[in-house]
């Protein structure tokens, strides 16, 4: 009985520990984050002329949309390492928020890459919903297609009788409360479906730009320009299909090692959601050269103060 109870406590022990080293490397990273979204906001807002280019406006969307996207996942992974129990009526939303801006981040870059097509091809009679005046109207729409699968996925939701929606309190994890074959089959196919679309868009705009280079004689600075920023577009898709990887990751690790469950989702998380959702807009911001001189900018004058 003595040897159980040393056991229980040293299990106990060694989760404690697993999971203050769990929020102490999440946390100071998802802080580092913020500051570095604030910064190029701030940038952003502080300088017209980035208001009044829609591609900067497009990228600072993006910006908005990944800081809720982390935020709602670090809130629900923190929830399900404290073993945190709410009802479902306050758990769907944060739900549907995870689930919408991670859709919506491969629909921006899509949109980023048609809005370079659209600069380079239309450079004087710019369509009116690309204009920087008028571009909410594209990123109005981004948001109602990207809300309205993940609104489908809970309507169509089977939960069980026995729990209550307003009061219930229960783990809020999408495992827990979407686990119907529908929800898993219906989410899995918006999801590969709007990533084919995605890479498609890319890909043809990358080839049209291409060719169009090939034609150019003169302004070909502009058009190469325009060319590298949609294949970098490309590689930040790439980093989104990262977390399509998650449950081929989750059987390796699992055949090769003897790591929990819970350590397994973690890492996942850490290496496939959250770090390629922070390289992406610092790839980005650090790639354009207006950006990158503004950010060194803040930052030394931060250090220096």
């Amino acid at each position: 009985m003595q040897n159980l109870t040393e056991l229980s406590g040293n299990v106990s022990s060694n989760n404690s520990l697993s999971v203050i080293i769990r929020v102490c490397v999440v946390i100071p990273f998802f802080c580092v984050f913020l500051c570095f979204i604030a910064v190029m906001l701030h940038i952003f807002a502080s300088h017209r002329q980035f208001m009044d280019t829609s591609c900067y406006i497009l990228f600072a969307y993006m910006l908005i949309n990944d800081t809720l996207q982390i935020l709602s996942s670090v809130l629900l992974l923190l929830f399900a390492i404290g073993g945190v129990k709410f009802a479902l009526v306050y758990c769907i939303p944060l739900l549907v928020i995870s689930t919408a801006t991670f859709q919506n981040t491969p629909l921006i870059l899509a949109t980023m890459s048609l809005e370079r097509y659209v600069a380079i091809f239309y450079p004087l009679q710019r369509p009116v919903a690309w204009r920087s005046d008028r571009i909410w109207i594209i990123i109005l729409s981004l948001c109602l297609i990207s809300f309205i699968f993940p609104i489908i996925d809970h309507t169509i939701m089977e939960h069980d009788p026995a729990v209550d929606i307003l009061s219930t309190p229960v783990l809020c994890h999408v495992k827990l409360v979407n686990s119907s074959q529908i929800q898993t089959l219906f989410k899995a196919a918006t999801s590969i479906l709007a990533f084919a679309v995605v890479a498609v868009i890319i890909l043809f705009t990358y080839v049209k730009i291409l060719l169009e280079t090939r034609k150019l004689r003169q302004d070909t600075a502009s058009v190469s320009k325009a060319m590298h920023t949609v294949l970098l577009h490309g590689f930040q898709l790439l980093l989104c299909m990262l977390a399509f990887t998650i449950p081929i990751t989750e059987r390796v690790i699992v055949l090769h090692s003897n790591w929990r469950p819970e350590d397994i989702s973690y890492f996942n998380f850490f290496c496939f959601i959250l770090i390629p959702r922070f390289l992406s807009p610092v790839i980005y911001g650090f790639r354009d050269q207006s950006l990158r001189s503004y950010i060194r900018k803040h930052f030394s004058t931060a250090l220096t103060k």
